[in-house]
This record gives C-alpha cells, structure tokens and sequence, in this order.
C-alpha cells in the first residue's frame, strides 16, 4: 500500500502544471538533438546538463528525465526514417521500421515506436518503484567483504569475456586496477 500512496505522491507533484511543461522542454530537447546520429541519450544529457544548473531539484530531474526519454525516442527517428540508428539501441528499429517507411508506412512507425517508448518507460519506472526499497534494503547489509567478491567477480568476468590474447586481458585490468589507486588530493 505504501508503493501505491508514494506513486500516488509523485504523480500529484509530476502534473503540475510548470513541471509537466519542463518535462515537455527536456522531451522536445531531448529528441531534436536524439534524432543526430551518434549523440545518445547520454550525450545528449552532457551536452543540456547546463540548461539545468538554475532550476530547483525535483523541476531538474523531471527535465533531465524528459531529455533522456526524448533522446531514446529521438534515435529511433532516424533509423526508422533514414536507416541510420541515432545510436545503438535503435539498431532493431531500423531493421523492421526502415522497411515500413520505404512502403509509404512511416507515420505508422513513428507511432508504434513512440508508443512502444512511452509503455516501455512507463512499465520500466513502475517496476524501479517496486522493487526499490527492497534492493537498497539489501544494498545497506553490503559490507568489505560484499564488495571486495563483487569486484574480483567483475574482474574474473572482465578476462573471461576479454576476446583474444589472455594475457593482454590480465595486464589491462591491472593496469586498471593501478590507475584506480591514485586517489584525489584531500585540499582540492
């Protein structure tokens, strides 16, 4: 019951009217620059993440979720309507979605991926708010020796997927392991 009045809470405080239109921005935004080839959502956060820097906390991250969303969608335009994936996730829109366009459908999938975007989303951030409070519940009992297994199960994971000479592999991930002990100076 608590899931449903903490949604309840946040969808009261996501439709109000000035946050609904910063999440229209962050989505307009996010998809005119989504729709370049190569520019995810993840530059595209980088690239706006300065637009933000005046606007109180909850307004930010509802813009900033906007551009990601708008960002994913936006790479699927340009598959859809030119083949070329707007990044790498769109790879499978291009396939099906490219092929309706050139037979004169391509409103149609523009729509089934705006669609598909929007349900996946939403089913996405229902199933965050669920499963939440148990993963950070489990996240708090993590101690040193947690830690210290997942990141030598990490490493072992690293030389078994590493394709090629082994012990190229072994000596780039201890390399990484000496870059990661330079630590930040305590003034700066």
């Amino acid at each position: 019951m608590e899931l449903l009045d903490n949604l309840a809470l946040g969808f009261g405080v996501a439709f109000t009217f000035q946050n609904l239109l910063y999440a229209f921005g962050g989505a307009l935004l996010g998809t005119l620059i989504g729709v370049l080839p190569g520019l995810g959502p993840v530059a595209t956060i980088a690239m706006l993440l300065p637009s933000i820097y005046s606007l109180d906390a909850t307004p930010a991250l509802i813009m900033l979720a906007g551009i990601y969303y708008g960002a994913q969608y936006g790479g699927s335009t340009t598959a859809i309507l030119i083949n070329v994936p707007g990044e790498s996730s769109s790879v499978v829109t291009a396939i099906d979605g490219y092929q309706m366009a050139r037979q004169g459908r391509a409103g149609a999938a523009l729509a089934a991926a705006g669609l598909g975007s929007f349900f996946a989303g939403s089913v996405a951030t229902m199933i965050v708010a669920a499963f939440a409070p148990p993963l950070t519940e489990l996240a708090f009992k993590f101690g040193p020796a947690e830690y210290f297994s997942l990141m030598v199960l990490g490493l072992i994971g690293a030389v078994v997927l590493a394709s090629g000479s082994l012990v190229k592999a072994i000596a780039m991930i201890l390399l990484g392991l000496l870059m990661g002990q330079i630590n930040t100076d305590v003034i700066s």
